[in-house]
């Protein structure tokens, strides 16, 4: 399994949708970023403002992250 160090902020989790069709936010606001190691397998898609990840019980997470779209295109990319 392949890990990727990223350095990560603030987040939201969506824990699906509600009997309305709703989706189901959870935001979490982090002062700072820090350094986490994570597996490549877990993400799904990169904007220029959010990771998306997948997390355990069909959550998904969207992280604000500190390094540069193109520095994590030619990581992943390769």
């Amino acid at each position: 399994m392949k890990f990727i160090k990223l350095t990560l902020g603030s987040y939201v989790i969506s824990h699906g949708y509600d009997s309305n069709n709703k989706e189901v936010l959870e935001h979490v606001r982090s002062a700072t970023f820090s350094k986490k190691i994570i597996p490549i397998s877990r993400i799904k898609s990169i904007s220029e403002k959010y990771i998306l990840t997948d997390y355990v019980d069909d959550r998904w997470i969207y992280w604000e992250y500190e390094e540069s779209f193109n520095d994590l295109e030619h990581i992943l990319v390769e």
